[in-house]
């Protein structure tokens, strides 16, 4: 049996807990310690530069019995394992251990510290002249080599001058024994597992009595509840007293409940009447047909109102947020010098997210007016010429390259010209967002007369991504869109539709996929039908 949704929220949250208390307790642990470190380095070199100047006045008087003794009595101290001195040649000069007193070491890790490069250095950090190495009973040490500088007083001293070109004349290397340090460590790190563990162990009985009150039980009610009414247990409701996500969702399960509850009562009545009343029966299935027809036509309103809502909210939010941005940018005095550029964008967005509000809006007035057009004589090249000018701007931000082909001495139409203008923004611009992510998209606009149709022709032809063939029957229906959320309500094409109609015209759509579209508008020049026309000239005048 799969685990549960509580045990698996809880597993989650203890398992996540654990790693942020591990890492937490290490990054604790390992700060401390190299705290720790710090302060020993810094207290060694501290310790070594006191001992030189310890040694100072006997070295200067080459007194070396009294320099060494006095070092030799420096590493009887608690934590000092070994105090050497090393002359430049790399001879120890001196150790606390006897044995080592006379060797030369010329590759000794102490030479190689201000050895390392071509060029000797002189002047180190503490740090870098410090080392952590483990000795050979397996316990930390750490050594902190001090060079002996030629000061001006050891090159003119007589007994035993310098040279004063020298600048170092030998180290002095002390080793600390590090084991008080890493039992501090190991306390440290005995109390951070307990810390952790314990904390771990706190917050893991909370999330879990958590989860079990919050979760747990309220969807075992809910599962219940569901079980009950799988079983048409109508009369038993699930009480949750929450008021959160799960406490609406035991609230929509009663609605849901209560509402089967009464219909399942509606329909044992309807039963009921319908085997004693046959003439009732009739006039009941009347009234249930209106009350379908009705709910038709709710549930078409109810999705033009969701589908409405939804394209307008994105838009709306966004314009909300940037307005709040730059009242947060503005201050007393205006806008700072150096956020101009930052509200002139956000400006910019505004502008474009109220005008997709207002194509939407326009889309949706232009499908429910269907208004009869206002038609006079209009050259539809004339028409094509403003509409371009209005929308060129976007054509060249989507990188798509427009194409006019338009006949010369085109005859003139009876048309709405606002009319044919939205028919045209809307076949161009869906003509230029199914090409400008192609790279080289590209538009075509062509015009042409008909003498023997008595028409005009209009085609708005793209190298986009083409319609399949099973939505080519859908597009002009309204609400369908293929262009995703968040790009249209599906009216565009219903709304050109309805324009060409109401003009007597007709238009026709033509694509393959992966080579693009074409659109055909067929326009009378009187602006009727033929029929129309026909009728008209028949017609007693």
């Amino acid at each position: 049996m799969p685990p549960k949704l509580a045990q698996r929220l809880i597993l989650f949250l203890t398992l996540l807990l654990m790693s942020v208390g591990i890492i937490s307790g290490i990054i604790q642990v390992k700060t401390q310690e190299s705290q720790l470190l710090d302060t020993i380095i810094n207290g060694a070199d501290q310790l070594s530069n006191g001992i030189t100047s310890a040694t100072w006045h006997a070295m200067l008087a080459d007194n070396r019995d009294a320099a060494y003794k006095i070092m030799h009595t420096i590493a009887l101290r608690q934590g000092i394992a070994n105090i050497r001195i090393f002359n430049r040649e790399g001879r120890i000069m001196f150790s606390s251990d006897s044995t080592e007193s006379g060797k030369l070491e010329r590759n000794a890790k102490e030479c190689a510290v201000c050895h390392s490069t071509a060029t000797p250095q002189v002047n180190l950090d503490p740090h870098d002249r410090s080392r952590i190495f483990t000795n050979q009973k397996g316990k930390r040490e750490l050594a902190m080599v001090t060079p002996i500088y030629n000061e001006l007083s050891c090159s003119n001293a007589e007994c035993h001058a310098h040279p004063a070109n020298l600048k170092v004349l030998g180290v002095l290397d002390v080793t600390y024994s590090l084991e008080n340090i890493d039992e501090i460590v190991a306390t440290i790190q005995e109390r951070a597992v307990l810390t952790t563990a314990i904390t771990v162990i706190v917050i893991g009985i909370f999330i879990f009595f958590f989860v079990r009150a919050t979760v747990h039980k309220p969807i075992a009610k809910l599962i219940a509840g569901t079980r009950a009414l799988s079983a048409m247990q109508l009369d038993r409701p699930v009480e949750i007293l929450d008021d959160g996500e799960i406490g609406e969702l035991a609230n929509s399960f009663n609605v849901m409940r209560e509402h089967l509850m009464k219909t399942v009562g509606e329909l044992n009545e309807l039963t009921q009447s319908l085997e004693t009343k046959v003439n009732q029966r009739t006039e009941q299935l009347k009234v249930m047909n209106q009350k379908l027809f009705q709910s038709d036509r709710l549930a078409s309103l109810g999705q033009l109102a969701a589908s409405v809502a939804h394209e307008i909210n994105n838009p709306i939010a966004g314009v909300l947020n940037l307005s709040m941005l730059i009242e947060r940018i503005m201050k007393e005095d205006g806008i700072p010098p150096d956020r101009v550029e930052e509200v002139r964008r956000y400006l910019t967005q505004i502008s474009s997210e109220t005008t997709r509000v207002g194509r939407i809006v326009g889309d949706l007035l232009a499908f429910s007016r269907r208004s009869s057009p206002q038609r006079i004589d209009a050259d539809l090249n004339v028409i094509i010429h403003r509409t371009v000018s209005l929308i060129d701007h976007k054509l060249k931000l989507a990188g798509v390259e427009l194409d006019l082909q338009l006949e010369e001495h085109l005859p003139k139409i009876k048309c709405d010209s606002s009319q044919i203008q939205q028919v045209i923004v809307n076949l161009v611009m869906n003509a230029s967002e199914a090409t400008h992510n192609r790279g080289d998209g590209k538009v075509c606009v062509r015009t042409s007369s008909h003498p023997a149709l008595g028409s005009v022709r209009l085609d708005v032809e793209d190298n986009g991504d083409g319609i399949p063939k099973e939505h080519l029957t859908k597009i002009f229906d309204p609400f369908f869109t293929t262009k995703g959320e968040g790009k249209g309500v599906g009216l565009g094409l219903a709304v050109v539709y309805g324009i060409v109609e109401s003009h007597g015209g007709d238009i026709e759509v033509k694509s393959e996929v992966g080579v693009g579209t074409t659109f055909h508008v067929e326009i009378p020049l009187t602006g009727e039908k033929k029929e129309h026309a026909a009728a008209s000239a028949g017609s007693p005048g």
